[in-house]
């Protein structure tokens, strides 16, 4: 069975590329295109569509209403597909909170040698989106106001030795905002440092950040080079580099690198975890969350070695279930456990690890 695709864009010479290279692929087909939600509203009756690829911005009606509308009286996989702009990356970054699974930017058609690359881009994310678990639009959350009951219960770390020298490393791809968003709106504000790598390309991991930092008790940013770890911040790998943890005599600081993609991606999750076992090893926490592929498994795998304590999102809970699937068969992992506990889990570690070193 071939992955019937909706094609909604208000430009016919996007809609035409978009319609060569999806069926271009041997399992998948266009089955209908649409230059506004109103005419799509009628060709998903007519369709049935597996996945909708949607444009941002978009003329009779914007494409976050329609978004809005569809998710809540028909939900199903949609792929943004988004002009790389400020307004563009603050729109897209709504759009996956109101329930879409994932976002390409809109193709440079002027130059030809990234088309292929862009083929693959696009098409890896419609397969994605058609085995996703699609889930109706959630409401923003409120900074300091706990997202799931028992929150304010979670525990505290309370041993601000801790906090300076443990470490939260984070991995996530398909599904990951979302879920990023769920996992640090609970860490107090005196929690130990994040980092952070979300496969999204350069120009969205700034909206990104400045979203989250609206969001949560803790302060978050896209990571610089060179800047020294601090507890209470998280640091977003930005678009364009892989972030790694490195070392600056006592203190832990991020380090960028553009060398080349590593699973098909910069950044990619395994480099940050592999850095994260070469300087933090029994100090640092890993968490592998929602995402497509298996990168972060290899890295996990390297710090659970080191001496880490691995957490994984488990498939129910999970977008796509596939890189902390691939950590888990990996043996990489310590324990499993739904979006809504990870939070409560890794502190509830940090803790005990807290009166641990109390009683020494």
């Amino acid at each position: 069975m071939k992955i019937k695709v909706l094609i909604v864009d208000d430009s016919a010479l996007i809609r035409s590329v978009m319609k060569e290279i999806i069926n271009s692929q041997p399992d998948m087909e266009v089955v209908g295109v649409a230059p506004d939600p109103l005419i799509a509203r009628d060709l998903i009756k007519q369709t049935n569509p597996d996945v909708l690829t949607l444009d941002v911005e978009m003329p009779r009606m914007d494409g976050l209403d329609f978004l809005e509308r569809l998710m809540r009286l028909r939900p199903m996989p949609v792929v943004m597909v988004s002009s790389l702009t400020e307004r563009g990356s603050e729109v897209t970054m709504r759009a996956l909170e109101l329930g879409a699974v994932d976002f390409v930017t809109k193709p440079k058609l002027a130059i030809q040698s990234g088309m292929l690359e862009y083929t693959e881009l696009i098409t890896d994310k419609i397969r994605a989106a058609s085995k996703a678990k699609v889930k109706a639009a959630s409401l923003p959350a409120t900074p300091g106001t706990p997202s799931a009951p028992g929150e304010a219960n979670l525990p505290a770390v309370r041993n601000p030795l801790i906090s300076s020298e443990k470490l939260i490393i984070v991995g996530a791809s398909t599904g990951g905002t979302e879920a990023i968003k769920e996992f640090l709106v609970r860490m107090p504000s005196d929690c130990p440092a994040i980092l952070i790598t979300q496969h999204m390309p350069e120009g969205f991991t700034q909206s990104f950040a400045r979203r989250l930092d609206s969001l949560c008790k803790i302060s978050v940013k896209e990571a610089g080079h060179g800047e020294r770890v601090l507890p209470g911040h998280a640091y977003v790998a930005p678009g364009h580099s892989h972030l790694l943890l490195g070392r600056s005599g006592a203190n832990y600081v991020t380090q960028l690198d553009q060398r080349p993609p590593v699973n098909r991606h910069r950044p990619s999750v395994d480099v940050l975890f592999s850095s994260a076992a070469r300087h933090a090893g029994k100090n640092a926490v890993g968490v592998i969350l929602t995402g497509m592929g298996k990168d972060g498994a290899q890295g996990m795998l390297e710090m659970k070695n080191a001496g880490a304590y691995n957490f994984a999102q488990d498939e129910a809970s999970c977008v796509v279930f596939g890189m902390p699937k691939e950590a888990i068969a990996a043996g990489g992992t310590h324990e499993v456990g739904a979006l809504k506990d990870l939070s409560g889990m890794v502190l509830r570690f940090l803790a005990e690890q807290g009166t641990r070193a109390l009683r020494v």
